[in-house]
């Protein structure tokens, strides 16, 4: 087969890696891919978003697949402008269709289908800038911290947690009537604030069927002990030494089944990930978000955990045949950690050289934010590289990342030192 893929983050070079262990990939793109890619597939200067660049692509290499790594193309509709299209619609597209992909574009969306649905979540309302005094008053009522959600897609920067009643009030008007996260904030979901420890459910359905791959946690806060700005996540461990087998099963029962009936009651068309992100408070799991497609970085640590065949599994779901494959798990755990540019979250200096990729040992290298320039692996993003690796036990296994990192070097290079510190 040959498979495009879409996106240039670390996502995208872990699917890549694993779809390249396959014997049923010949071939595979990667568009627009990052150094890492390059090294082992070919990359594609396409822009993600340009649906008819896409299809001239798609129509010229013969492709056999796409899948989606990134969801802008998803919530833009990627899925209904191949089925829609005579020239294309005999290739199957990994994800969403676009009112599937609302799970993620609207927040507000995603809240009635998770209350309609009687799956569990927090008590929110949402607002809009004709609505914002009634916003504050809605605050008034809740104890802190108060949670501040832009309804659209912000880059995972979009939410807002806050403890100051007055803040809280001030930070609504600053989404609502000044557009803090432009058009993503034009309408506001304030949910209530649950105290708990977080963690990712990953799901692959056909629409129908579905199997639950494994659990995992990330780390988004840009400092060590969970502190600073929001980032696209700073590390990642899988799987979740505190989701037992009770946990597990509630998680099944109450929210990926819901979840996967829900699609179907709505007649959404739906062949892809639903990326679960969940609360645990007191044992019981309640649902924060969903995403319609891998999480980035913890793709970094569940692809790498599956021992089937990532390509075998994308056809099955594409015929609606997943209840026939089997899903096999790595034992072991498995942790990332992230290596960022200096100033990320916010301003970041680009293009520097990255040396030591080659002395890295017994762990797995994930470009992100990366690029050749003659013939040099430099710094093109906020999050660089993501160092993966296994272990018996979680400790183990950030061990030896943290060890290969310390091989690399970049100007301005750092990464949080103390991923997994609340797990122990």
């Amino acid at each position: 087969m040959t498979i495009l893929l879409l996106g240039s983050g670390g996502r995208e070079h872990a699917l890549a890696w694993k779809m390249l262990q396959s014997p049923k990939c010949s071939k595979l793109f990667v568009a627009p891919g990052n150094a890492g890619t390059a090294s082992i597939a070919k990359n594609v200067a396409l822009n993600i978003t340009d649906f008819e660049a896409i299809k001239t692509f798609a129509i010229q290499e013969k492709i056999d697949l796409v899948v989606v790594g990134p969801e802008d193309p998803l919530v833009l509709g990627i899925y209904d402008f191949f089925k829609s299209d005579a020239a294309l619609n005999h290739i199957p597209v990994i994800g969403p269709s676009k009112v599937g992909a609302q799970l993620e574009g609207s927040k507000e969306f995603a809240k009635e289908f998770l209350v309609k649905n009687n799956i569990p979540t927090a008590a929110y309302a949402s607002f809009t800038k004709e609505t914002v005094e009634k916003g504050c008053d809605f605050l008034e009522t809740l104890q802190p911290p108060f949670v501040l959600k832009a309804d659209g897609l912000a880059a995972g920067k979009g939410v807002l947690i806050i403890q100051d009643l007055e803040e809280a009030k001030t930070e609504l008007r600053n989404m609502l009537l000044h557009q803090k996260f432009g058009s993503a904030s034009s309408k506001v979901v304030i949910e209530e604030f649950l105290d708990g420890i977080e963690l990712s459910c990953f799901v692959l359905t056909d629409g129908k069927n579905y199997k639950i791959l494994p659990t995992a946690k990330d780390y988004k806060r840009i400092g060590e002990g969970d502190t600073g700005l929001n980032t696209g996540g700073m590390g990642a461990v899988s799987p979740v030494p505190f989701a037992d087998a009770v946990l597990l099963e509630k998680i099944e029962t109450r929210i990926v089944k819901p979840t996967i009936a829900g699609l179907q009651k709505d007649n959404i068309e739906y062949k892809g990930f639903v990326f679960i992100g969940l609360i645990n408070v007191k044992g019981e799991p309640i649902v924060i978000e969903y995403n319609v497609r891998m999480g980035d970085p913890e793709t970094e640590v569940v692809i790498p955990r599956l021992k089937s065949d990532l390509v075998e599994l994308f056809q099955a779901v594409a015929n609606q045949t997943l209840d026939q494959v089997s899903l096999e798990i790595d034992e072991r755990s498995a942790t990332t950690i992230m290596v960022v540019s200096g100033g990320y979250p916010e301003d970041y200096d680009k293009g520097f050289e990255i040396t030591g990729l080659e002395k890295i040992q017994d762990s797995i290298v994930f470009h992100a934010g990366t690029k050749l320039e003659n013939n040099k692996v430099v710094t093109n993003g906020g999050r660089v590289i993501a160092i993966t690796s296994f272990g018996d036990n979680f400790q183990e296994a950030i061990k030896k990342s943290y060890q290969n990192i310390e091989k690399l070097h970049f100007d301005k290079m750092y990464c949080r030192k103390d991923i997994g510190f609340d797990l122990l």
